[in-house]
């Protein structure tokens, strides 16, 4: 599978514009979908749109495939006739325009969305044909129990709700059932407004690739109901627990604590649960990121109650025998960190194209696989991720030493490319970067928003490994959407042949 030669942007949907505290799925999204199509980018990468939990991140969801609520737009609810302008316009949602307040959220938001449901018509046909489905029923189900216990996580619940019961079930959909009601309402209303919208992008011919976390929260409906799918001991507490080892970065590693799955169980179902994930994750975008697919050729599992990831080891994962049935999918390997010939040889059997980081390329190694004069074709070149310091900030806080590495390797790069080498400001060398990932033989490019404003590290969208109020709160100003900013990338794409 391969991509044309095009180019796109990496912007999530909460970072939007937006007066009530949040991006949203309403007119400021097609706003960037308009913004876009002037630039002449092709593709809209976006973060994961499961609901967030503890530590507001999108790779910590309460469900592996429920839609966050908090990306409904309340203008279009307006519209509908569910809220009045009152409803909303009066309340406060954020304390700054570029961070995003998920407490403020929490407690705001969902009252605002329970006044909209109020006038909902639940005897429409479409919803209960929708209810009837059962997509979400687990999702629902959870949340209203959640509900029930002051959203504390699942195993802090009075004990006879701790394990899924059909009992427990029946109990909820009866004697709650306006509640359990919402939360599927909150599915509906998110799928409408989002298809709406991916409609619109296929009109101005760009694809929303969408991003898929390799793991779940322990907090999560899927350890719930289903404790058979991970490793879990008889009080479905964890055994083991993900992560990354200690390397240059990171002297303790990575103690991500999600429950690691149970891979003899996936296989023995013939990877039913895994299937069914990943179809629905194509019934909302066009491509698929899949985040730390080094874990499926082999994992980091650390003991349960470890104080970080130091003790721990690799285990096998599925390896081909998930994929061997998925070679046409659009699929993106997130190919980073520790790389083996594991990881390689299933990369290679796939096919599916990895991922280049331009933050890392310009070390001084001549072998670096970063740098673009080491490319090949069937890969997706980045400035950086999200969970990297902006370009800029990145540049301006390299040591003497290795500054005068990072623009010797560059200024080398560029003259290989035929890349003019601005070295005025740090903000040039960021622009000098941008374009270089254009100019690169990576079929498809994409580019933080962060780097094309050239932002420091205020706009960065995650540090890993730590719980921050500044961790994925990151927003852009509508004016940063220019006319300008459009021209400039417009301009490295017809000069790079990315018009695909």
């Amino acid at each position: 599978m391969n991509f044309n030669r095009n180019a796109g942007v990496l912007l999530h949907i909460t970072s939007l514009p937006s007066p009530y505290g949040v991006g949203t799925l309403g007119s400021v999204a097609y706003d960037f979908v308009d913004w876009m199509e002037k630039a002449g980018l092709r593709i809209w990468q976006v973060l994961p749109l499961v609901p967030t939990n503890y530590g507001d991140s999108p790779y910590q969801s309460v469900s592996s495939t429920a839609l966050n609520y908090y990306l409904i737009d309340f203008d279009v609810l307006h519209k509908k006739g569910l809220l009045k302008k009152k409803d909303y316009e009066t309340r406060k949602f954020s304390d700054y325009e570029v961070k995003v307040n998920y407490s403020l959220l929490f407690t705001e938001k969902i009252k605002v969305l329970k006044l909209a449901f109020e006038k909902f018509d639940c005897n429409d046909y479409s919803f209960i044909a929708f209810e009837n489905q059962g997509n979400y029923k687990d999702f629902a189900i959870f949340m209203t129990i959640k509900a029930m216990h002051e959203y504390h996580p699942w195993n802090l619940w009075d004990e006879r709700y701790q394990r899924y019961s059909k009992e427990v079930e029946e109990e909820i959909l009866t004697k709650h059932r306006q509640e359990y009601l919402f939360w599927i309402w909150t599915q509906y209303e998110f799928l409408e407004e989002w298809n709406a919208l991916h409609q619109y992008a296929k009109s101005k011919s760009i694809e929303i690739m969408g991003d898929m976390p390799l793991y779940v929260a322990y907090d999560s409906v899927e350890v719930w109901k289903y404790p058979e799918l991970f490793v879990l001991t008889e009080k479905h507490e964890p055994k083991l627990v993900a992560g990354c080892p200690p390397d240059c970065f990171t002297e303790d590693g990575q103690l991500w604590g999600n429950p690691v799955y149970d891979w003899t169980y996936m296989k023995k179902t013939n990877y039913q649960w895994w299937n069914e994930r990943i179809q629905k994750a194509f019934d909302l975008y066009d491509i698929l990121r899949i985040d730390h697919f080094r874990g499926f050729a082999q994992y980091y599992a650390i003991p349960a109650g470890m104080p970080n990831a130091r003790i721990g080891e690799w285990m096998d994962g599925p390896k081909f025998d998930l994929f061997k049935d998925k070679l046409e999918l659009r699929i993106v390997a997130e190919d980073l960190g520790f790389i083996d010939d594991d990881v390689r040889n299933l990369l290679k059997q796939t096919a599916y194209p990895g991922m280049k980081i331009l933050e890392f390329a310009f070390d001084g190694s001549r072998d670096n696989e970063h740098k673009p004069s080491n490319f090949k074709e069937n890969y997706i070149v980045y400035t950086g991720t999200h969970d990297n310091m902006p370009m800029y900030q990145y540049i301006l806080d390299l040591e003497p030493d290795a500054l005068n590495t990072f623009m010797s390797d560059l200024k080398e790069e560029c003259l290989k490319l035929g890349v003019e080498v601005k070295d005025h400001s740090y903000e040039a060398v960021t622009e000098t970067i941008v374009e270089l990932a254009f100019a690169s033989i990576a079929n498809t490019c994409i580019i933080p928003f962060q780097d094309l404003l050239s932002q420091d590290e205020s706009a960065r969208m995650n540090l890993p490994s730590t719980v921050s109020t500044k961790n994925w709160s990151y927003r852009i100003l509508k004016n940063q959407m220019s006319d300008k900013l459009a021209a400039r990338i417009k301009g490295y794409i017809l000069k790079y042949n990315r018009t695909n």
